[in-house]
C-alpha cells in the first residue's frame, strides 16, 4: 500500500507539472513523426537529388522546400532524426548499463577495490576522446560495412541499413565513455544506503551479497539514475551532433540533426530555412528532454526544489 501510494503521489506531481507534460506531450510527437511519419506517402527518399529544385520553397511537394541537392528537407530532418534520437536514447543505455554495474561493484565492495576502481575512472577522464572515436571510427569501419552488407543481401532495405552502419559504432563509443559520470553516482548512493538498517538486517538474514545489492539496494537509487538518463539523453545528442559537425559522425548521404545544421549553415545568409527547419526540431528535442528531466527530478524529490529556491 505505501509503494502504491508512493506511486500515485509520484505520477500527480507529475501532471500538475504543465510545463513536464507538455514537453512529453513535444517529444512524442517529434518521436513518433520520426519513426513512423517516414513511412507516409508523401515523405520522398532522403537521398534523392534534384538539381533543378536547389533551395526550392516549401510547396505541396516540398512541404518544408529543399536543400543545396534538391533534397527534401522534410525527410532529410525526419530520417536524420531517426539517427539522432537513436544516438541519444541507446547510448545513454549503455551508459547506463555499465555506469550502474560498475559503480554498485565500486560502493558495495568498498576498500581498496573501491579505490582501485575510482582511480581508473579518473584515468579515463584524462584520456582525449575525440581521438579515441577518430582511431574507433577507423578501426570499426570495415567491420560495420561488412555487417551492413550481410542485412541488404538478405533482404533489408538499403535506405535504412547504411545509416545504422555508422551510429552502430558511434553509440557504442558514446556510451562507452559516458558511464564514468553515473559510476560515481551510483557509488555515491550505494555507499550512503548500505549503512542503513534493512540492508544490514537483510546482511543478518545471511542473504547473498549480490542478492542484497541487486534486490535491497538498487531498487532504491533507480530515481537519480532516471533523472540522470533523462538529462544526458539531450548531452548525448548534442555530442552526436557536434561529431557530425566535425565530419566525424553520420557520413553523406545520410543525415542527422548534426548533418543538416552543418549543410545549412554554410548557407545561412541566402538560403536561412535550410538552418531554420532542423534547428527547431533540434532545439524543441533537447529543450523538451531538458524539462521533461526536471520534472521528473522534482516528482521524485520534491525537495530538491524547496533546497534550490
Amino acid at each position: 500500500m505505501k509503494l502504491l501510494s508512493q506511486k500515485n503521489h509520484f505520477l500527480q506531481r507529475i501532471f500538475e507539472n504543465k510545463m513536464t507534460i507538455f514537453s512529453f506531450i513535444i517529444l512524442a510527437i517529434i518521436t513518433f513523426a520520426c519513426f513512423f511519419g517516414t513511412y507516409l506517402p508523401f515523405i520522398q527518399d532522403p537521398n534523392i537529388q534534384s538539381l533543378n529544385e536547389r533551395f526550392a520553397s516549401p510547396s505541396s511537394e516540398h512541404l518544408l522546400g529543399t536543400d543545396e541537392l534538391g533534397r527534401d528537407l522534410l525527410s532529410r530532418i525526419l530520417f536524420g532524426g531517426r539517427i539522432s534520437l537513436l544516438v541519444g536514447f541507446m547510448a545513454t543505455t549503455v551508459a547506463i548499463i555499465i555506469g550502474v554495474i560498475y559503480g554498485s561493484l565500486a560502493g558495495y565492495l568498498g576498500g581498496k577495490i573501491d579505490a582501485l576502481m575510482m582511480r581508473f575512472i579518473d584515468i579515463l577522464y584524462g584520456i582525449p576522446f575525440l581521438v579515441l572515436i577518430i582511431l574507433f571510427s577507423m578501426l570499426t569501419a570495415e567491420y560495420a560495412q561488412i555487417a551492413g552488407d550481410w542485412f541488404i543481401e538478405r533482404g533489408f532495405p538499403e535506405n535504412e541499413i547504411e545509416p545504422l552502419i555508422n551510429i552502430i559504432p558511434l553509440f557504442l563509443l558514446i556510451g562507452a565513455i559516458g558511464w564514468l559520470t553515473i559510476a560515481r553516482i551510483v557509488r555515491a548512493q550505494i555507499i550512503s544506503l548500505k549503512k542503513e538498517e534493512f540492508v544490514e538486517a537483510a546482511i543478518t538474514l545471511g542473504h547473498h551479497p549480490s542478492f542484497v545489492l541487486f534486490r535491497h539496494i538498487l531498487p532504491n537509487i533507480f530515481g537519480p539514475i532516471i533523472i540522470y538518463a533523462s538529462l544526458t539523453i539531450p548531452d548525448f545528442i548534442m555530442f552526436e551532433a557536434v561529431l557530425s559537425y566535425l565530419g566525424l559522425g553520420i557520413k553523406p548521404p545520410n543525415s542527422s540533426w548534426g548533418v543538416l545544421i552543418k549543410e545549412g549553415s554554410n548557407f545561412l545568409e541566402t538560403q536561412p530555412l535550410s538552418l531554420i527547419f532542423p534547428g527547431i526540431f533540434f532545439s524543441l528535442t533537447l529543450i523538451s528532454l531538458n524539462f521533461i528531466g526536471d520534472g521528473l527530478r522534482d516528482a521524485i524529490d520534491p525537495k530538491s526544489t524547496k533546497k534550490s529556491l
